[in-house]
């Protein structure tokens, strides 16, 4: 005797059917939100989780089960996969602004210990700080700092992505790429 469904499909709308009928018979839509389309109307149709899994190429009655208690909430945007399979953004735009700040202050040789910031050198500097960021990685930090169009120098420092500091007869002189941006993509 199969299980109760515990939270069984709501009635369609008119324009909800129609959609998921479309989805259901396009050959042009992606694979994962056809075989949902067609789990959702064979539902919707009176079929049981398992047979519309089934029907949708599926083994399991579960992620109908999943697939309908959020259709029931999201609707239409249940179809769409959601994000997952990586961990969360612990640190967020905030957090690199105030990373490319540290980044672009000249390191004290006494406090930081160096004289030029490498990733390893700013991570301690993080950690160690009273309101610093204490679990960032150097990858996260490379990556804010990627991201602000800063690419590690030779003289290990970061430095702005086109522009360079050039000798001329006339002195040193700084000469900006206009492509800079678009080279870095």
């Amino acid at each position: 005797m199969p299980r109760p469904q515990k939270a069984p499909l709501r009635p369609l709308t008119e324009h909800e059917r129609f959609t998921l009928e479309a989805v259901a018979r396009s050959g042009a839509e992606r694979a994962d939100r056809v075989a949902r389309a067609k789990a959702l109307l064979a539902v919707a149709d009176g079929a049981r989780f398992t047979d519309a899994a089934r029907a949708a190429g599926r083994r399991s009655g579960d992620g109908v089960a999943k697939l309908v208690a959020r259709f029931n909430v999201d609707g239409l945007a249940a179809l769409t996969t959601r994000p997952g399979g990586h961990p969360p953004i612990r640190y967020g735009p905030v957090e690199a602004e105030r990373i490319l700040r540290e980044a672009r202050r000249p390191p004290d040789r006494e406090q930081d210990g160096t004289a030029t910031w490498s990733l390893t050198t700013l991570q301690r500097a993080w950690r160690r700080a009273p309101d610093g960021l204490p679990t960032v990685s150097t990858f996260t930090i490379r990556r804010a700092l990627h991201d602000a169009g800063l690419s590690w120098q030779r003289n290990r420092t970061w430095c702005e992505t086109g522009v360079v500091k050039r000798i001329r007869k006339a002195g040193v002189v700084e000469v900006v790429d206009p492509a800079a941006a678009a080279k870095r993509g």
